[in-house]
């Protein structure tokens, strides 16, 4: 048995490592921290846990050394921690944003501070399997990445390998209220949100950097908040290379992801679910990827959509803990979403 411990158990990505772990038949889940909830029961805060666990929140002090420790920690906080975080485990699975990016410099730029553990920055492997799944089977620090980077990063990587991208990226990404997390500000309260379309980062989010750097394409990515709680969206348009047709950008697509278990093409030419949908993937593992042509301009949408807390999420955590420890890579993931929800 996989011995594992969730760091900041109490938000919504910590809930979903919880969820994932309890029902992970190769794991023994150890501990789950919380700072202000020592001492109370797990499911007394992720009430989907009920009869599934009686482990109650302890502090971050009593935690023993393990063979994974998974970090649902704060930006900022879990960079300065970091060295005691990799004194508590053999391996590390950092879902927070501050080992994303390799580049202190870019770093800054996107997060507004200085990287307070540059040295670290370039120890830790991107937790994307479709991409690094050699690296990641013996990788002992993992960086998760950002729900719409991986959404984005899984729908435009075969174009940009491919030779297929012309020019810069435009990326308008649609995400759900439970991406702010579950300490987010007024702007999230049900009054505010219902009904609202709201553009929060009409610029320079910064999951755009995480796409960039995978597809050596500058991106441009606009963020807007929709009515829902769980789901990622996303729109890429990609001006094509000389010869980029249909039947080329399909070949790409099965070429890379024909042996996957998580990224699955959606390729119907009617009907209502032709396109990839979040609300179909909710609680599941997957990425959803489809593409519309428009030949008479030489360019293509790109659609992904995904679970942020799961395929964006927790869920890859577990995924590339499956990938690290030698266990099937779908143990533990096997849900496929509700229809209807």
């Amino acid at each position: 048995m996989i011995q594992a411990a969730v760091v900041g158990a109490a938000g919504y990505i910590g809930g979903e490592l919880l969820r994932l772990l309890i029902n992970h038949p190769g794991v023994e889940l150890t501990a789950a921290t919380s700072r202000t909830l020592r001492g109370r029961p797990v499911d007394s805060v992720h009430p989907n846990l009920r009869g599934r666990t009686r482990l109650t929140f302890s502090a971050e002090e009593q935690l023993d050394h393990c063979d994974v420790l998974f970090l649902a920690t704060p930006h900022r906080e879990t960079m300065r921690r970091m060295p005691e975080f990799l004194a508590a485990a053999g391996v590390v699975i950092d879902l927070s944003g501050d080992f994303r990016l390799h580049d202190a410099d870019v770093y800054e730029h996107y997060y507004g501070t200085p990287h307070e553990a540059r040295d670290l920055l370039p120890t830790f492997t991107p937790g994307i399997p479709e991409l690094h799944r050699e690296r990641l089977r013996v990788a002992d620090r993992i960086s998760v990445p950002g729900c719409m980077a991986n959404a984005g990063i899984l729908a435009l990587t075969p174009l940009a390998d491919g030779g297929l991208i012309r020019g810069d990226i435009t990326v308008d990404a649609r995400t759900g209220s439970s991406g702010s997390g579950a300490k987010a500000g007024s702007e999230n309260l049900h009054a505010e949100r219902s009904g609202a379309l709201r553009v929060f980062a009409p610029t320079r989010h910064r999951h755009e950097a995480e796409i960039s750097l995978a597809t050596q394409h500058t991106v441009r990515m606009t963020a807007t908040g929709v009515e829902a709680v769980r789901g990622v969206q996303l729109l890429c348009r990609v001006a094509l290379g000389e010869g980029a047709d249909a039947r080329a950008i399909r070949a790409r697509y099965r070429a890379a992801y024909a042996d996957e278990p998580f990224v699955r093409i959606v390729a119907a030419k009617r009907g209502m679910h032709r396109f990839p949908d979040p609300k179909i993937l909710s609680g599941s593992n997957f990425c959803d990827v489809g593409f519309a042509l428009d030949e008479g301009a030489s360019t293509v949408t790109v659609i992904a959509a995904l679970d942020n807390l799961v395929k964006g999420g927790a869920g890859n955590a577990v995924q590339c803990m499956n990938v690290r420890f030698g266990e099937p890579e779908d143990r533990g993931l096997e849900f496929t979403g509700l229809h209807p929800n």
